[in-house]
């Protein structure tokens, strides 16, 4: 029995050891109540935002990417509500946390410049929305769809089914591709080059019929081919059709290269290879 007495002041004493902050002494106990106060308001968000998805932001009609901000927002609301409401329960003063926050800068500015940078920029991007949940979105040769912005960072699922933490500074330094902007659809190009001397209205036929079979291929506007230019071993050709969005593109791409593949094939025209002369200066001493 004199032991567990024993262990207790022990507990006791390491639990009301006071450290000094600045002007202020706080405790273990005081740290243990600012971390269970967090996670008090860290469960009341998560209940709130729960209630604000399903019964109350559905009523407005927002978009998508709003009512992600909307939740984000008041998530951070209520942290910083919490983290405050702990500050003064415990008795810290704000100057002794104006000294924290001071030594912080210097770290930030030292040391912590990439996530000070990722975190202004996850910043801009709830408030400017340049882009948004449920974007289909291209930045530095990543596409896929937008599923989360948090304050460092932001989660694309590429057509791959791969998920992409992108830092959020790329989408404000570098450029961003937002194919969900707007009008949805989207031109294809394919350029073609033929052999010289090939019949140019049967391959401005035939590109023709390769667009405007393919099911995914809008009517209006129609597709178009342009004769573009005389190159040095083909004459070269532009098949430029429309589609509804660009998710299926890539996969639109490749059904036209096959198809112009065949028709070329069945119709006698050549893709000739690129050709290069090379000259060769005989030494005459």
């Amino acid at each position: 029995m004199g032991d567990f007495v024993e262990f207790l002041k022990k507990l006791r004493g390491i639990l009301e050891y006071e450290i000094k902050l600045g002007g202020t002494s706080i405790t273990l106990i005081g740290i243990i109540e600012i971390v269970l106060i967090l996670v008090v308001f860290f469960v009341v968000s998560k209940i709130l935002r729960k209630v604000l998805r399903k019964r109350i932001l559905p009523r407005f009609n927002l978009a998508e990417g709003a009512q992600f901000i909307v939740l984000r927002l008041t998530h951070y609301a209520l942290m910083v509500i919490g983290l405050f409401l702990a500050i003064n329960l415990v008795g810290i003063q704000m100057t002794s946390l104006a000294v924290v926050f001071g030594l912080l800068g210097v770290g930030f500015a030292f040391g912590l410049q990439n996530i000070t940078s990722n975190f202004v920029s996850g910043v801009i991007l709830l408030f400017e929305r340049p882009v948004n949940v449920g974007d289909y979105i291209e930045v530095g040769g990543a596409v896929g769809r937008v599923t989360s912005i948090n304050m460092r960072s932001t989660t694309i699922i590429t057509v791959d089914n791969v998920t992409l933490i992108v830092p959020n500074s790329r989408f404000i330094e570098g450029v961003v591709t937002n194919w969900s902007v707007g009008d949805p659809k989207i031109r294809l190009t394919v350029t073609v080059g033929v052999a010289y001397g090939s019949d140019t209205e049967q391959v401005q036929r035939l590109l023709l019929e390769v667009a405007n079979n393919h099911p995914e291929i809008l009517k209006d506007p129609e597709p178009d081919v342009i004769f573009k230019e005389f190159a040095d071993s083909s004459l070269n050709f532009e098949l430029r059709a429309w589609i509804p969005s660009p998710m299926g593109r890539i996969k639109i791409m490749s059904d036209f290269h096959y198809a112009i593949d065949a028709a070329f094939r069945e119709n006698n025209i050549t893709i000739p290879f690129p050709q290069r002369d090379v000259h060769i200066q005989k030494d005459n001493s």
